[in-house]
This record gives C-alpha cells, sequence and structure tokens, in this order.
C-alpha cells in the first residue's frame, strides 16, 4: 500500500470535504484496506460524465489498495431520495430499479476494477427488516434533527409538503453504513446530511464511525449548472466516441482545468505542469486535446480516441476554425432560436441577417451547415461560424 502522505494527496484531489481527516489518518496508520462505501439510487438508466465523479475517485481508492463497496440502492430508489428537491420525488417500482440497477453495472465497470469491487443492494438486509425494526430506526432520530436538512427546511417554511417516508431515506442510507461496516463513505456534496446519518448510526450501534468525503457535483458544458439531461449540457458516456470528443473540445479553456481535476487520472504532478505550460504560452488547445482523448479511450477504446481526433481535426482545423476565439454567454433558460444567437453572439447585426445567411448557406455550426431557420439551441455550448471569418464559442445557460 503506498505511504501515507501519497494516499492522503490522492484521496484530497478534488474533494470538496474531508471528514473527519484526524480519522482518516490513524485508520490508514494501520495499513489495512479501508471498507470504502458509495451508494448510487438506480434513478435513471444511463450515466453522464458528471456521476462518474464519484466512481472515479473510488476508483483512485481502488488503486491505493482499498476495498471498494459499490451499494445500489435497490431499495431507496424505491423510497426516492428527496434531496435537492423541493418535492415529493415519485417512487420507482421494483421493475424500474432492477432494470436500471442492471444497466449501471454495465457502465461503471468501464471503470472501476470487476474483480476488485463488491456490489451490493441494499435491499438484502432492507427486506428483512419488519415493522418494528423500522420503527427501532426511526426511534433513533427527531423530526427536529431532520428539520435541519436545508431541502426540509426549506419546504416545511414554504408550506410545502413533506411525505412521511421521505424522512426515512436518510435513515436508510445511514443504516447501510451499518450493514456494510463502513470505514469511509463518498457522495456529493448535496448528501452531507445523508453521510453523516451514517457516522451517528454507527456510533447509535456501537460501531466506529465511518469518514466522510464529499465530492463537488460537476458544471456541464454551459459552465454554470449541474451537468443534467434535462438541461441538455452532458455528455453520456454511452455516447459515440466523436460526440464525447466533440463535445469535450467545446467547453471553455477555465472549464477544462475542473474537468481534469475531476474527471481525469493523469498524476497531478502532470497536471501542474500542463498549467505552467500554459502560462508560459502553450496553446491549452493541446490540453483539450489529451484530456479528450483520455475520456473517449476511458469509454471506448485507444483506437476510437485517436480516430475522433483524427475526424474532429479534418472537421474542424483543417476547415480554418481558429484556435481561439470570442467566448459569449447568454441567458436562455428555455433556449434560444438560432437567429437570436447570432445577432446576440455579435455575429449578425440582426436576425434578419441572420435568417439570410441561413438561407445562402452561410452559417455553420459544430462545422455542419445550418439549414433550419427554425432550428432552437438548448443549454449548451456551441462552436457557431457566420461566413469564412466570424466565429464565437456561445454558451447558452
Amino acid at each position: 500500500m503506498p505511504d501515507l502522505e501519497f494516499q492522503l494527496e490522492t484521496i484530497r484531489r478534488g474533494c470538496d470535504e474531508l471528514l473527519i481527516e484526524t480519522e482518516l489518518v490513524e485508520k490508514l496508520k494501520t495499513g489495512t484496506a479501508l471498507r470504502v462505501k458509495a451508494g448510487f439510487d438506480p434513478t435513471a438508466p444511463d450515466l453522464h460524465i458528471g456521476h462518474t465523479v464519484l466512481i472515479n475517485k473510488l476508483r483512485q481508492l481502488q488503486d491505493l489498495g482499498h476495498h471498494v463497496l459499490f451499494l445500489i440502492g435497490d431499495f431507496t430508489g424505491m423510497i426516492g431520495d428527496p434531496t435537492g428537491k423541493n418535492a415529493t420525488r415519485p417512487p420507482l417500482t421494483r421493475e424500474d430499479v432492477a432494470r436500471n440497477a442492471r444497466t449501471y453495472t454495465e457502465q461503471v465497470f468501464k471503470i472501476l476494477d470487476r474483480e476488485k469491487t463488491e456490489v451490493c443492494f441494499n435491499s438484502t438486509w432492507m427486506d428483512k427488516m419488519n415493522a418494528a425494526d423500522m420503527i427501532k430506526l426511526a426511534a433513533s432520530h427527531t423530526v427536529a434533527r431532520m428539520l435541519e436538512r436545508d431541502d426540509f427546511s426549506k419546504r416545511y417554511k414554504g408550506n410545502q409538503p413533506i411525505a412521511i417516508h421521505e424522512f426515512l431515506y436518510p435513515l436508510v442510507q445511514g443504516y447501510d453504513s451499518v450493514a456494510m461496516k463502513a470505514d469511509l463513505e463518498l457522495g456529493g456534496t448535496d448528501q452531507k446530511f445523508n453521510l453523516l446519518m451514517g457516522r451517528e448510526l454507527q456510533k447509535h450501534y456501537g460501531q466506529r464511525s465511518q469518514c466522510i468525503l464529499t465530492m463537488p457535483l460537476l458544471e456541464g458544458l454551459d459552465g454554470v449548472n449541474k451537468m443534467s439531461k434535462s438541461l441538455g449540457n452532458y455528455v453520456g458516456i454511452n455516447e459515440p466516441p466523436n460526440d464525447i470528443f466533440g463535445k469535450l473540445m467545446s467547453i471553455s479553456d477555465e472549464l477544462m482545468w475542473r474537468y481534469i481535476e475531476l474527471l481525469s487520472f493523469a498524476p497531478l504532478s502532470d497536471v501542474n505542469q500542463w498549467k505552467r505550460s500554459v502560462a508560459d504560452g502553450a496553446n491549452p488547445r493541446d490540453i483539450k486535446v489529451r484530456f479528450a482523448q483520455e475520456i473517449v479511450a476511458r469509454f471506448h477504446s485507444k483506437a476510437a480516441a485517436d480516430a475522433a481526433l483524427a475526424d474532429f481535426e479534418a472537421r474542424f482545423k483543417q476547415g480554418g476554425v481558429p484556435d481561439t476565439m470570442p467566448e459569449v454567454a447568454l441567458a436562455a433558460p428555455n433556449g434560444l432560436a438560432i437567429a437570436q444567437v447570432l445577432k446576440q453572439a455579435g455575429l449578425t447585426p440582426s436576425t434578419t441577417e441572420a435568417t439570410r445567411m441561413i438561407e445562402q448557406g452561410g452559417v455553420k455550426l459544430a462545422g455542419e451547415k445550418v439549414s433550419d431557420k427554425a432550428l432552437k439551441l438548448a443549454a449548451g455550448t456551441y462552436v457557431l461560424q457566420v461566413g469564412k471569418r466570424k466565429f464565437a464559442r456561445v454558451t447558452i445557460s
């Protein structure tokens, strides 16, 4: 197992909060592999790279020699996690959960080592609980304690309904840590209350409390909102290689470093060297290419990554698209018509001129001619070209 300082540097990389670090140090000093838990409710069948921030950290811990427990919340998925929601989330059926869980396990092993990963389902122990057991678990916490959670507090103050079963969710998630004897639990920043519940319940049941590592929620391609399929600012891990490559090449140079920190497996020493080289005048596009190839190779293959780069250069670089161009941010929660985008981005003086240029075939989106004058662009980042010399990278959020 690597030395303590290297382990701590790897664990801290990109994290938002580590609780309690002194306790984690004591656990690491024993030289025994930690039981590292991360839970995922199979609420959607497909993952995007925002979901992989946690999974990447699991892989890093796995490479350090620790035991990864990948928990599929097939029981909690039927409750519906209320975290961050301003309304009750509809619970899934057991059939929905089972179908989504199969898809999850197929996708996560593109990152995790299948042979070193223990896949768990919380129905294994929760289905064995009777009504008396559940009441006993519920008796371990008060309503006042539950209302300390931000989303519950806001809904209560706003006279919005909170169903009784929603209070059970953090209790069940916390009990999962008891059942799994977790030493360390990972979760997003929006999961902190639930992760702390695990610490408290372990103490309640006479176990040594787990440490907590929270990871930030990854911004989408627009650089503003959390990555989400509903906002269209996502990169799906099952998307074609060329699509993944092109989307990652479209992100801003500033956002590139954020993605590299949370998604790349490149050593921190390499990343720091890249930052120094860009500060000294190197083109950030070269770093972006390297990163995009790494991600495509992870979810497809090295050959697919090389082919995606060749395709990108054939369509963009050889087509005369400059490495640098104006960056324009537009606010349009419901999307924006292409003519309005061109006008507001300063690529045309008016929507009438924008329409005329589209009709004449003088407008390109991601290297492809735009023919639909009624095209509406959803939230995301786009490379637009008008004529031969006008370019802009437009982010709609």
